[in-house]
């Protein structure tokens, strides 16, 4: 049995295309996964009900719906005659060094918020330069050149999502330093908590002091590095309790406790009761 949640990552670089039909989503209706890559889904038609995270959306027509790597995802109910493209760009691809940056500055936007609801124009637009992307894509993979393109895709993908985001939001374009430190972390430990509950950890990746990072993060988002690290760890261990019947020791594992009583007593300090306890009557 699998120690964590399924996972779901892409064979290349990027893709793109309207592969996502009801057959395949209902693949995910009886349990939760995790992303590995990052996926831009745009539903033109029909209706899907879902998690993110634990957090119940609904997805209608001319929205775009953006999976951060490390979203945990469960399909609840399809409706109508899906219409629903997707552009993806893998794990292995997302974390080149020169892609980070650009990365950070878009999941900035769409942390907690992962539907962007565009209007008509907006989404005949949108749907338009996807079709050009899907023979963009099959020209150059005829070619055996879609790597050599990627950086451009993945460069005016993530410039256009950021713009989208910014205006519909009315979010101002510029950003203190202080915003975007707490950006650049927020984003590490998406990526990384099963791995580091270490604020220290996260200070050093950032170049910068531990008293720095925590006196910025406080002030601008108002919680602690230490709750937004727990946060993720308890999302996830709430919706693997809830929803595999993973043991409390395999789930302890997949997140890297040192033993179960340890993750026992983490689980109990932030949620108020044990992890058997949630389980049976969370």
């Amino acid at each position: 049995m699998e120690k964590e949640l399924p996972k779901i990552d892409l064979p290349e670089s990027w893709l793109v295309g309207t592969d996502i039909h009801k057959d395949l989503l209902s693949l995910y209706t009886n349990y939760p996964v995790r992303l590995k890559c990052e996926i831009f889904v745009f539903c033109m038609d029909g209706e899907v009900e879902a998690s993110i995270n634990l957090n119940k959306i609904k997805v209608k027509p001319h929205d775009v719906i953006t999976l951060t790597p490390g979203s945990i995802f469960q399909i609840h109910k399809l409706e109508g005659d899906l219409k629903i493209y997707f552009i993806g760009f893998s794990s292995q691809y997302i974390e080149q060094k020169e892609n980070s940056r650009i990365l950070l500055d878009t999941m900035y936007h769409t942390l907690g918020r992962p539907i962007l609801s565009l209007s008509p124009k907006g989404a005949k637009v949108l749907e338009e330069y996807i079709n050009f992307l899907i023979r963009t894509y099959e020209f150059f993979a005829e070619l055996g050149t879609n790597e050599e393109i990627a950086p451009n895709i993945f460069a005016d993908i993530h410039t256009g999502i950021s713009i989208l985001y910014r205006k519909t939001s009315n979010e101002r374009i510029s950003m203190s330093k202080s915003e975007q430190l707490c950006r650049n972390f927020t984003q590490l430990v998406i990526q990384h908590y099963t791995t580091s509950r270490n604020v220290s950890w996260y200070a050093d990746k950032l170049g910068i002091t531990l008293a720095y990072l925590c006196t910025t993060v406080k002030q601008v988002i108002g919680k602690t590095c230490a709750d937004v690290i727990s946060s993720m760890v308890i999302m996830d261990a709430k919706s693997q309790l809830k929803s595999t019947e993973h043991s409390i020791q395999e789930i302890s594992d997949s997140l890297n406790f040192a033993n179960m009583s340890f993750f026992g007593k983490y689980f109990k300090r932030h949620v108020g009761m044990s992890p058997l306890e949630y389980r049976n009557n969370g």
